[in-house]
This record gives C-alpha cells, structure tokens and sequence, in this order.
C-alpha cells in the first residue's frame, strides 16, 4: 500500500507581529502632526485577541486604521485577518471600532471548504479537526492542486497550508 501524504489547511496570525505592528501605529500617533493632538488612542488585548481605535471622529478612525493596516502589511500579517465592527459612540463624543483578530477556521467556513474541496473530484480525503482541516491523498500532485485551488479561492480569511508530509 502507497504511503499517505497529507497537510493541514490552518488560519493563525503570529500574535508578536500584531504587537510589532501595534506599536509602530502608537508611536506614529503620537508623531504625526495631524493625529498627535487629537486625543486618540490605540489599544492591543493580547488575550482577547483585539485591537480598539479610540478617535474623535470616524474619519480619524479611518485615518489610523490605513496606519495599522499598512504596519500589518509590511509585517506579513494578511489584512483578512482582522475583522472589524461598526464604529460606536464612546465617552466624550468619541468613535470607538473594536477589530478581533481572527485565529483558527470557524465550522462554517471548514464545511465550506470541505465542500468546495470534494467539488474538484479528486482522490483525497478531507477532515475537519476542530479550528483546523486535514487533507490526505495517496498522491503528493493531488495536495498540490488542492492548495492551488484553495490559494485562488477566496473565503475571507488567511489560509496557511502546514505539516506538509
């Protein structure tokens, strides 16, 4: 009997970066001249795996969203990554947005994928484990096509294709 080679299809952000990134948005708040007296204010929970933008309106908002999502960019942390909620009022006439960080593949989308994946009619098998999906084939080719139809397809959040055997 062949031997079965398989990958794991995984969605995780590497949480330093995101700190990385989050600290080079803080200290270019505090620098830039149309946003260093403007009282707004950026905060990473680490546990919570959220970011919150505290401004005086939902332009700024915007403004230091562009910032951190060009910090995330040059760090390789995929923009999909972080969903955001609508804008809230807060305190003081302020904006507030919270974008939670996403980590792991929800069931909904793993059944999506599973679905989209048995669609191609190729020899593999597909199992959804918890935040993540494993593919095994007999064929090392078949994987191969799997990822790039999976790389091409677009469901919302960054895919990485792990413990490649």
């Amino acid at each position: 009997m062949a031997k079965e080679s398989s990958f794991d299809i995984v969605s995780e952000v590497d949480m330093q970066e995101v700190d990385n990134a989050y600290q080079q948005t803080a200290r270019e708040i505090a620098q830039r001249y149309d946003l260093k007296d403007s009282g707004s204010t950026v905060e990473l929970s680490k546990g919570d795996r959220t970011i919150t933008i505290t401004a005086p309106a939902d332009f700024v908002v915007r403004q230091i969203t562009d910032v951190l999502n060009s910090k995330l960019i040059k760090r390789g942390i995929d923009i999909k990554a972080l969903s955001w909620d609508t804008p809230q009022a807060a305190s003081g006439g302020f904006v507030r947005v919270v974008g939670h960080i996403v980590n792991g593949i929800d069931q909904e989308t793993a059944k999506k994928i599973n679905r989209d994946v048995k669609a191609l009619k190729l020899k593999c098998k597909i199992q959804i484990e918890s935040d993540k999906l494993r593919v095994t084939s007999a064929s090392k080719d078949t994987l191969q096509e799997v990822i790039g139809y999976l790389r091409d397809a677009d469901y919302g959040l960054p895919l990485q294709f792990t413990n490649y055997r």
